[in-house]
């Protein structure tokens, strides 16, 4: 196969066969294919798309790149996946609380992509915390405690994790079969039995209308469903980041306090319903109302705080030492009224120059660096009022941080309502 040719097909819009797409992603996963040649082609598939087959082929190829995970018991597993918001730490809430309802959670996860965060990230804030076990530990783990936290080890998926770090610098994110097969390639290799998804929807995430959040899911099912997985799907407001943490160690703070039974009241509900629908995939209730009393007792008994408390420790985490940064700056609101809109893409980007996250693939995330959200859609706000909190070390980019922060915010004399946060269940 001359790769030139292939990427020459797809550019013009022809299908791609199985061999052709499983010998490009192996010569890639190889080295005999190079990154300029990789990006040409996801490009090309950003442009032309790729059908229901070709979706399959290249979820398949990327799937058998490496190991598929086999835990040999029979015991259900079930895993969720959110497609990528601002402020969107629910997986750490999540997780724990599931375990603790006795379903296993086998939790594969990755880095920050664009503009949103990511749940390694977050999770190496936590001085210590090792998210590079190995997969005999990975499994070990999630039978002792019900789920494990780690990133994409060189047997996973090793030709999605190249791929994926080329997506992001390369404007190759917001692509549905991409899209489809990293994410399903990661989750189809953990061993799972079903999946939760969460797709966003809004300025915030990769899918801005609703419309395009929709289609995604149903790509993403079938392509779950072809690899004979029990799935859900909801779509979920992103027009605002999620809770008002964002960042990495400002975000695991929130957790804590959500696993407390305090916090962000949109953060709690949103991790209450998607534990439940994982809780009832797992078969621990017997319906869905009877899942949410399940996992709001477990949030509420301090059940999912004790595991998460468990899982960091077992992972060398220190939560007592949580990193904070140096310097605090205070957008202050510059009329009265209320929160009509706030721009969830520009906080994300905003944090993004305060250090949280990546500009390019070599860039060294900032722990600390962050914001707090002082206000969200519908609160009142008075003239010289904080809106956010903005947490950096380097100044350097402070002050586009704080236009792109100020801009956010859109401040009407009219109250709005707030936005509906599950806004359709799919299946």
């Amino acid at each position: 196969m001359i790769p030139a040719e292939l990427i020459k097909k797809k550019r013009g819009g022809s299908e791609l066969s199985e061999n052709e797409i499983q010998s490009f992603v192996n010569d890639y996963v190889s080295g005999k294919i190079a990154d300029y040649q990789m990006s040409a082609f996801l490009m090309a598939v950003f442009f032309n798309g790729m059908t229901g087959k070709e979706t399959w082929f290249l979820t398949q190829a990327m799937l058998h790149s490496g190991i598929v995970v086999d835990f040999g018991d029979g015991i259900t597993r079930i895993d969720k996946h959110s497609t990528g918001g601002v402020g969107d730490k629910t997986s750490l809430i999540i997780a724990p609380l599931v375990a603790a309802a006795g379903v296993q959670v086998p939790m594969i996860s990755g880095r920050a992509l664009g503009h949103t965060g990511g749940t390694l990230d977050k999770l190496e804030s936590i001085p210590g915390f090792n998210v590079w076990l190995n997969l005999d530990a990975f499994k070990s783990m999630v039978k002792r405690l019900g789920t494990c936290f780690i990133g994409q080890t060189a047997e996973i998926c090793p030709a999605d994790k190249k791929m994926y770090a080329l997506r992001d610098v390369t404007a190759t994110v917001e692509c549905v079969p991409l899209i489809c097969a990293s994410i399903m390639s990661k989750k189809l290799a953990e061993g799972i039995d079903g999946l939760v998804l969460d797709v966003k929807t809004g300025r915030g995430a990769f899918m801005k209308t609703a419309a395009e959040a929709q289609n995604l899911a149903k790509n993403l099912i079938t392509v779950g469903k072809q690899g004979g997985k029990k799935i859900v799907a909801l779509i979920t407001d992103m027009s605002q980041p999620l809770g008002l943490a964002v960042g990495n160690s400002v975000e695991v703070a929130e957790c804590l306090e959500v696993l407390s039974g305090k916090g962000p009241q949109d953060l709690r509900e949103l991790s209450l319903e998607l534990s439940a629908h994982m809780i009832l995939l797992g078969k621990k209730a017997k319906n869905l109302e009877g899942a949410r009393k399940t996992a709001t007792a477990l949030l509420d008994d301090g059940s999912a705080l004790k595991r998460f408390q468990e899982i960091v420790s077992a992972q060398n985490g220190n939560l007592k030492q949580l990193p904070k940064a140096k310097f605090v700056y205070e957008v202050l609101a510059n009329r009265k009224g209320f929160v009509k809109t706030l721009d969830a893409e520009k906080i994300g980007i905003a944090s993004l120059h305060l250090g949280a996250g990546r500009m390019k693939a070599s860039d060294q995330i900032d722990p600390s660096a962050g914001i707090i959200l002082r206000k969200k859609i519908s609160d009142q706000v008075l003239k010289g009022e904080v809106l956010a909190t903005l947490f950096y070390n380097n100044g350097d980019s402070l002050e586009k941080a704080s236009q792109l922060v100020r801009d956010a915010f859109l401040i009407s004399l009219q109250k709005s309502r707030r936005p509906r946060l599950i806004i359709k269940v799919m299946k």
